[in-house]
This record gives structure tokens, sequence and C-alpha cells, in this order.
């Protein structure tokens, strides 16, 4: 097994990159892979990038969005770099063991592996994320930490540990992009990268994933707020136990959510914990009982008449229409 050679370093040479794309990933997630390095080759003086497209089987990837991206069958290909996991739905089923066993190949050339969206859970399924720090996309940190003990799960944006690096989601990929460019090709001709996107620049990668999104609008104090709130889904705070953790008072805490997000905490945490209830029913398959406890319902019929007010049905025919769709 070839020891890896570290692609985050000065170096004019083109980096020979594969991007697996499987079945199901989404485009955003799959263009914020190859769009940084299209950017980067037509702003360098000579490619900065060289890739190739790579598929699961000798099938092209068919997106979420119906786009189909035809690639070399992963068993044909020999070396790379750096190779990009692009996946998204149905993990499980992408995870056989050929695909497994190409992925750990590919590593054992001392290809530095990177992960977007679901493609750190592949490279954890593999072994290959085993005494790294990682992250995934937040709707899978908890369920991800429990699969793989041995990975130090991380709540960031992006996470690099030595050859492996993992994107929670398609814009931390740009960041986890902008960074591979800028080790390579320096700060300012990084920035040039993201100015072709009107990017504003990277928070730091170590920020936590946020539920919401929307950040522009938080005003610091909002923010610690939301992610208090994100953190207590299943046993709500109240809001002088917030006030006092940010060290401000109720009254100042009410002001600022009205200013800045026209509501107030109490609607704003309601509203976090149903959407994390429809998540819950719509992409899982725990008890409808298993969705009030972990969103903070004492009981299930307030959670059932909070459920039919936000999202106009009920939590019980939500799910009936996921099982048994009206349309396709």
């Amino acid at each position: 097994m070839k020891s890896a050679k570290n692609i985050l370093q000065p170096e004019h040479r083109a980096l020979k990159t594969a991007v697996l794309v499987l079945d199901e990933c989404n485009t955003l997630s799959f263009a914020s892979a190859v769009d940084p390095m299209r950017a980067a080759n037509r702003l360098a003086d000579r490619p900065a990038f060289d890739w190739d497209y790579v598929t699961a089987t000798a099938e092209p990837a068919m997106l979420t969005s119906a786009l189909n991206v035809p690639g070399i069958p992963l068993a044909r290909l020999q070396s790379c770099d750096l190779m990009i996991v692009v996946a998204g739905f149905q993990l499980a089923r992408h995870a056989t063991p050929s695909l497994l066993a190409g992925l750990r190949r590919i590593s054992g050339t001392g290809a530095t592996m990177a992960g977007i969206d679901g493609g750190p859970w592949l490279l954890a399924e593999a072994g290959l994320l085993d005494g790294h720090a990682a992250t995934t996309h937040w709707e899978d940190l908890d369920n991800f930490a429990t699969r793989f003990p041995d990975v130090d799960v991380r709540p960031d944006r992006f996470t690099v540990s030595g050859d492996r690096l993992t994107s929670g989601g398609a814009i931390p990929a740009v960041e986890m992009m902008l960074h591979i460019i800028a080790a390579r090709h320096g700060a300012g001709f990084a920035a040039r990268v993201s100015g072709l996107f009107l990017y504003d620049g990277a928070p730091e990668p170590t920020k936590p994933q946020s539920r919401t999104g929307a950040p522009h609008r938080h005003t610091a104090l909002t923010a610690k707020a939301n992610t208090l709130m994100e953190s207590s889904l299943d046993e709500p705070l109240p809001l002088a136990d917030i006030a006092e953790t940010l060290g401000t008072s109720p009254r100042t805490l009410q002001q600022q959510f009205r200013l800045r997000l026209n509501t107030t905490p109490q609607d704003h945490y309601l509203q976090l914990r149903l959407a994390e209830a429809r998540r819950l029913v719509t992409d899982t398959d725990i008890s409808l009982m298993d969705v009030a406890i972990a969103t903070g319902f004492a009981s299930q019929s307030s959670f059932a008449r909070a459920f039919r007010t936000a999202h106009g049905l009920s939590a019980r025919d939500l799910r009936q229409e996921r099982i048994h769709p009206t349309h396709h």
C-alpha cells in the first residue's frame, strides 16, 4: 500500500482527480465538486485539475434531477491523486462489496479520498475513515456516529484529516474545493475562483452546520439562540434559560427575533421542531409516538394538532402518502 502524497501543498502540476458519481446524488453536490475545478482551470495559466468521471458500474449515474453522467467504471480506474465520492440517497444499496473494495483499492494506491454529502458514509463503510475526523450531512450525523464508532465524527461544515476530506453538503463542498485550491495555488488565486461564483468567502470549516440556512438574516444573538434550540429539539429549553445562557434578557431576545426574523423566539423554536418532525415522518420509519418525543411534544395529541396546523395534513397521512404516493 503506497503512502499518500500530500495534495494540500503548493504545486503547479494538474491534480489528477476522479469524481465518483453515484445514482441519486443531487445536482448541486455534483456541481460543487466539479465547477470549482472548471473555474480554477479557466483562471490558471495551466490546468489546475485534470478530472475524469467514474461510475459504480458500466451504466451512467443518474442524478436526482434525471441528469445522466457517463463515466469510467470504477473497476477500470487505475489510479488518481484525489478521489471525490459524490453520493446522495439509498446509501445502503450503493455500498456493494465491489464498490467498497474499489474504494479501498484506490485508497491503497496512495490517493487522497474525499466524500461529499452521502460520500463520507460510503468511505466509512469501506473502513477508510477509521481513526480520522469526518463529517456528513447534519440529517445523518447521529446515525453516522453510532454506526462508525471508530470515526471522530464532527458537526463541521467540512473536515480535513490527513488524506481524508469530508463535506456535510453541497455548499460546504465548494468551501472544501476552495480549500484545496488555496493550498495548491495560494489564497489569492482561490479568492479569484470564489469571485467567479460571487461567493463571499467561506466561514471557518469548523462552524457547525445549520439546519435552517438563511444565516444572513440572523444577528449574532439570534444565530446563537438558533444553535441552542437546534441542539435541544427533544427537550425544549425555556426562553429564560436560553437568554441566561446567552447573557441577555428574554425581552432583548424577543426584540431581536421580531426585528430580524419577524417572529418570536417561541414560534421559531416550534417551527424548528416541526420541521424536524416532518423530516422524521418522511425520511425515517420510527413510530409517530417516537417522532413526538424526539421533537419535544409531551403528548401524541398536542403533537398531532401542531403538526396538522404547520403542514396542512396529519403526520399519519403524510407517512401514508410517502408509502403509497398518489402520483409519480
